[in-house]
């Protein structure tokens, strides 16, 4: 371990990245603590802390929200016009399916609008946020239109920032910009949370030392057990073994080896956990407008994942993305058509239409054990939040853990292809 790291500050591009990115989240975690003006901090703090939907976002911001800073909102805008953008790419908007099939021009022009279509959304989400916390916790010193006019253009400038900061590492970090900001968020908001067990569980009236202590072995053993499972299936693999007919290419006599296709079990990472939970709780987010409505506190209380609907849409959510963003990335035709191209075929499959079939069953077997982990995982916590009786916050916890791993894995393998491709030892061990 120690070895490895060693050797990313030996390679001088490396080094620069590493040091680049963590240059960013100190910026990350400095603005999470800079208030927008006017903000009666303790009041919202007291309310977002019983707060399942508030509670999530305070989490993947690092406890921006809580402080109510200009990062409030986080990244959390960007993610849902990421999601927009997917959607309406495959066919929706002729032109957008256009410019997605047009390589890297087309990924520019797409990411472009992407950018225009989270300050619409951040400036929304920001003037929503602030009536509903007005209404709800009477947060603003002077409520008058131009303070809702700062307030709303603070944190959308600040969410600016963060997609602007997370373009940033992506390009001259160590990549994953957006999700190294989640975890960065995430990992800041741990020594909070475990606070409030603490608060709860050994220092409450009446609590039970005895009993505490077995709850937090048992809640720790949970968690090392989930972080286990989380690595062991981002690191599942099943090769399909690939031969390559020989061929004469002049007065050559190419091709003959065997290979493999490697097909991760998790193909999609930790993206759909992401957007599932963008989706569940965006109709809160639109409910706060109307709260004393008898629709919109139904929508309240349902959509979360603490309520039969809310777990039972974030579970399809987990679902339906995981095998999206597998057949993004992995095309049953295309691979087909370029084994057929290369002259590689599936020992005992014939090729063509049954090369595609097979391969469109392989996957999609794989990734419905891998989509049915990751909503397993997510919602896991919820269980044992009621039965331990701990904080809130923590019903989130199965959710921040496969972010957590997840991005951690990811960037590990970034660094680990850099470590190799300059014959240095990397941390993962074969």
């Amino acid at each position: 371990m120690f070895k490895a790291v060693r050797n990313i500050f030996s390679v001088a591009d490396l080094r620069r990245r590493v040091l680049y990115t963590l240059m960013m989240l100190v910026v990350f975690r400095i603005g999470s603590f800079i208030p927008v003006p006017g903000i009666d901090v303790e009041a919202l703090r007291q309310g977002i802390m019983n707060s399942n939907l508030f509670g999530l976002f305070d989490t993947f911001s690092g406890r921006a929200m809580s402080n109510f800073s200009i990062f409030t909102l986080g990244i959390m805008p960007y993610i849902t016009a990421s999601i927009i953008m997917q959607l309406l790419s495959m066919d929706v908007v002729p032109k957008l399916a256009e410019w997605a099939k047009e390589g890297e021009s087309g990924r520019r022009k797409i990411a472009q609008v992407t950018r225009y279509a989270t300050v619409v959304l951040a400036f929304i989400q920001a003037v929503g946020m602030s009536i509903a916390f007005e209404r709800q916790y009477h947060m603003i010193v002077h409520p008058t239109f131009f303070t809702y006019v700062v307030i709303a253009v603070v944190l959308t400038a600040g969410t600016t920032f963060l997609m602007w900061m997370g373009e940033q590492i992506t390009e001259k970090g160590v990549g994953n910009g957006i999700s190294i900001l989640i975890f960065a968020g995430i990992v800041a908001a741990i020594p909070s949370s475990l606070e409030q067990i603490y608060v709860t569980k050994f220092t409450g009236e009446g609590a039970n030392l005895f009993l505490a202590g077995i709850i937090a072995l048992i809640v720790l053993a949970i968690v090392v057990a989930i972080i286990a499972g989380v690595v062991f299936v981002q690191q599942g693999v099943r090769k399909i073994p690939v031969q390559y007919a020989k061929r004469v290419v002049g007065r050559r006599v190419v091709g003959g080896q065997s290979t493999h296709i490697p097909l991760r079990v998790n193909s999609a990472g930790v993206i759909p956990v992401i957007f599932a939970v963008s989706i569940v709780y965006f109709p809160q987010i639109i409910a706060q407008f109307f709260r004393g409505n008898a629709f919109a506190d139904w929508v309240l209380e349902q959509f979360t994942v603490t309520a039969p609907l809310g777990m039972f849409l974030y579970v399809l959510l987990i679902i339906a993305f995981s095998f999206f963003y597998t057949y993004v990335q992995l095309n049953p035709q295309q691979l087909t058509e370029n084994l057929q191209k290369h002259g590689g075929f599936i020992p005992g499959i014939r090729p063509g239409r049954q090369t595609y079939i097979y391969l469109t069953r392989v996957i999609n077997r794989i990734t419905l054990f891998g989509a049915l982990f990751l909503a397993a995982v997510a919602i896991l916590p919820v269980f044992f939040t009621d039965v331990f009786g701990l904080p809130p916050s923590v019903r989130i916890g199965g959710t921040s853990l496969l972010i957590v791993v997840g991005v951690a894995l990811e960037t590990m393998k970034q660094i680990e292809s850099q470590l190799i491709k300059r014959h240095y030892e990397g941390f993962i061990r074969r």
